[in-house]
């Protein structure tokens, strides 16, 4: 195996309610991709091309309320966000409200490199990613399975996202999401708002999941920089201290962060996360509690 002993790496497949069913096939879908993830930190890759491509293949799977198992909105239309930040220039990128293409994250990936620009939207969004050549959605209707579930039980979550530490020091976030359920066109949550939903710095990487407008509320992601920063917390005591923040506000989810040293988090206050966690040891763990 790879050397991994300055890596690290969590992932998350969306926190919240739990649908009453199994979860087999997410959580050895994302021990796969951890393994994935293992290998080619252990080899030198960057943080920042393995938590887009990470990502990337959970849009693709269909298993989460992201790229391909995104539900439509109120107005019956597909509209996704992204976002990606690099933690040593603190470069980002984002979309929200995009239609019509088969990686948010990609996308979101082109808009950190190849604009002057942190957040692009909706049909400004879509002419970006049509000029950068970017896969398209040709059939909507044909093309996504939606994976959450609405049937007066419970819903299942699923917004994606996956933080890394690689041999370099470096530190990059990732987050994709389809949104939640039923939700009014033009809608746009946590997860393309850097600093709410994805940050990187030197400090951490930070990937969030769950009631969006409250994690926006309370500046989740970078607020968990801060606590390390300014007050000498730990990892887990910053992703602790901002998961309370946010329930203060009324709000549950799931927050998975790295640090400069290797340490790794992933909480949350509602029922469950669908994650997996690569330690600088190289062992793996994944469940959804």
């Amino acid at each position: 195996m790879s050397d991994t002993s300055r890596t690290a790496l969590v992932l998350h497949g969306g926190a919240g309610l739990l649908a009453p069913r199994g979860y087999d096939a997410e959580i050895a879908h994302l021990r796969s991709l951890a393994e994935e993830g293992r290998e080619r930190l252990g080899d030198g890759e960057s943080a920042l091309d393995i938590v887009v491509d990470l990502v990337r293949a959970m849009e693709a799977s269909g298993l989460y309320v992201a790229g391909k198992g995104t539900s439509p909105n109120a107005a019956g239309r597909y509209e996704l966000d992204a976002a990606v930040m690099d933690g040593p220039t603190r470069k980002a990128g984002a979309v929200s409200a995009l239609e019509g293409f088969v990686s948010p994250v990609e996308a979101a990936r082109a808009v950190m490199e190849r604009t002057p620009h942190v957040l692009l939207s909706g049909g400004g969004a879509a002419a970006f990613a049509e000029e950068e050549g970017l896969a398209r959605v040709e059939d909507p209707g044909g093309y996504y399975t939606p994976a959450a579930v609405d049937d007066d039980r419970a819903i299942a979550t699923g917004t994606v996202g996956c933080v890394a530490l690689d041999r370099t020091g470096a530190l990059a976030a990732a987050t994709s999401t389809g949104g939640v359920l039923k939700k009014r066109w033009g809608r746009v949550g946590d997860t393309p708002i850097i600093g709410a939903g994805t940050w990187a710095d030197e400090r951490v990487a930070v990937s969030c999941t769950g009631q969006g407008e409250f994690f926006m509320r309370a500046a989740a992601a970078a607020d968990i920089s801060a606590r390390v920063r300014y007050a000498g917390a730990s990892l887990d005591e910053a992703v602790q201290g901002a998961l309370d923040d946010v329930a203060t506000l009324g709000g549950d989810g799931g927050i998975i962060a790295v640090d400069a040293a290797g340490e790794v988090s992933a909480r949350y206050n509602s029922m469950g996360m669908k994650h997996a966690i690569v330690r600088p040891d190289g062992t793996i763990t994944a469940d959804v509690r």
